[in-house]
């Protein structure tokens, strides 16, 4: 089979019957803006297209095809009710530019997504502004910089983040122009507070944590750290990546935080993945709410506007064109609006339990658990370093071999602080049967690291492309096409 729609191009060949009509001869367009020879683009029939494009989607691993337990990322399923909805004409149909008089329906839904969302954080205000979580990340950084700037209070330069937090972390912090400090987590998964407290000091602007964590753990420590951030003139940042695991449950602004964001692609099921879409709002306590991005829903005696940057002086700003990634926004509304206060809860129930029996039916057929002595949360991390020293069999090799077995491997080498780690999460979308077929992959490839070793180290076998060089692919990435000419 063709990789390439390239190669089943024929000259001359085409497909009138999608041209676009036009009443606007070329004559009107200037010299030159006109194309001195054709484009390189292939000559096919509408059937090669749908035929190349639909096979090409049926080698990809996905959500929709095959179980996904990236750690952190929440791969659950995406509810196709919520995508149906969001695509109603009066959804899709509305330009951004109109007037909010004429959009009170999608303003009216997004203004009760922030309720929901004010609602399960524990925070006094959201903005839905943020378009990813790492643009939401950013956002909560830049509104405790301003924040800190508002007093005055310059000296504030470091942000300190836990040697297991996400890698968007610091680069945020460092995109905001600070420096960022590292904080080191002890051997039961919680952070060093002994560390924590030898760091903070008049120059620390703020603390980024993820809790639960991405070790898989909850920070029983939450309030401690919070007092002691708070106590030295520090803010409180919260990821909410691993949102799913409390969600109902207990709310960040209760644990003491200052400042969220909340990845809407993965606590409320709308897609993600390959780079977009996502939406990361924000939520705030009173002290931060000056400096929310723009623009902001709200309500004023049943009626719905968009205030800007002339109704909040002290906003950071816009951070897009319009009112943020609406059609992911609508879709989350869905999701909440469907799952209801108790359905949230049993979000929660269901992913620490499919977490919780994963890491007990793994770890008694023999894998070594990196925080055997916590339960899990949502996730929970296990480590290979035994088998590799034992067989030469790395975490990634084991990775490349569940693809043969009909899964996609869990989360690879991070966190960055457990060795040969799977960061492993279920979510709560998946049956029983579907949770022991993974266990039963895994306990086979771990028979075949004593039995069939090169078949391990060699995966994966079944799949249309076999192992790369991920060094040269990542260092001499091509993927630029040149036909016979070089075009």
């Amino acid at each position: 089979m063709t990789k390439l729609i390239f190669e089943q191009s024929t000259a001359g060949r085409t497909n009138n019957s999608q041209f676009l009509s036009t009443t606007s001869p070329i004559d009107d367009i200037p010299d030159g803006l006109r194309r001195k020879k054709r484009p390189a683009l292939p000559e096919v029939s509408e059937m090669q297209v749908v035929r190349h494009y639909t096979r090409l989607s049926q080698l990809n691993f996905s959500i929709d095809t095959q179980f996904y337990p990236l750690g952190s990322c929440t791969m659950k399923h995406n509810p196709r009710i919520c995508n149906e909805v969001a695509q109603y004409e009066g959804f899709s149909g509305r330009h951004p530019s109109a007037p909010d008089s004429t959009g009170q329906g999608i303003l009216s839904c997004l203004f009760d997504l922030q309720e929901i969302l004010k609602d399960i954080s524990g925070m006094s205000e959201i903005s839905l502004a943020p378009m990813a979580g790492a643009q939401g990340e950013f956002t909560g950084i830049a509104m405790i910089r301003a924040y800190h700037d508002a007093r005055n209070d310059g000296r504030r330069e470091e942000i300190l983040v836990p040697d297991a937090a996400h890698g968007t972390n610091p680069a945020s912090a460092v995109m905001c122009g600070y420096r960022v400090r590292e904080i080191p987590t002890q051997g039961n998964g919680d952070v060093d507070i002994k560390a924590l407290r030898a760091t903070l000091g008049p120059q620390t602007a703020g603390l980024m944590l993820t809790n639960p964590s991405t070790l898989g753990v909850f920070e029983r420590q939450i309030k401690e750290i919070a007092a002691l951030v708070h106590e030295a003139g520090g803010l409180l940042y919260y990821d909410g990546a691993n949102m799913n695991a409390i969600l109902g449950k207990v709310k960040p602004g209760e644990m003491g935080f200052d400042v969220i964001h909340l990845n809407l692609h993965k606590t409320f099921s709308t897609p993600h993945g390959g780079g977009g879409p996502g939406a990361g709002p924000v939520g705030v306590n009173e002290r931060l709410i000056p400096f929310l991005p723009v623009p902001k829903i709200v309500e004023s005696s049943g009626e719905y506007r968009l205030l800007n940057k002339n109704d909040c002086p002290q906003s950071i700003g816009r951070l897009s064109c319009f009112m943020g990634n609406t059609g992911i926004l609508l879709r989350a509304w869905v999701y909440a609006r469907l799952l209801g206060r108790e359905g949230m809860k049993r979000v929660a129930d269901y992913a620490t339990l499919n977490a919780n029996y994963m890491k007990t039916k793994l770890e008694r057929a023999g894998f070594e658990m990196a925080y055997p002595t916590r339960r899990a949360t949502h996730e929970f991390v296990l480590t290979l370093k035994k088998n590799k020293a034992d067989t030469g069999v790395t975490a990634m090799d084991f990775a490349k071999r569940l693809l043969d077995k009909g899964y996609h491997a869990p989360t690879t080498y991070f966190p960055l602080l457990v060795p040969e780690c799977f960061l492993i999460e279920p979510t709560e979308s998946e049956s029983l049967e579907e949770l022991d077929g993974f266990i039963r992959a895994m306990i086979e490839i771990g028979e075949e690291t004593v039995e069939q070793v090169e078949t391990v180290k060699t995966a994966p076998h079944t799949l249309p492309v076999r192992r790369l060089d991920e060094v040269r692919a990542a260092r001499q990435l091509d993927i630029v096409w040149q036909g016979e000419n070089g075009v």
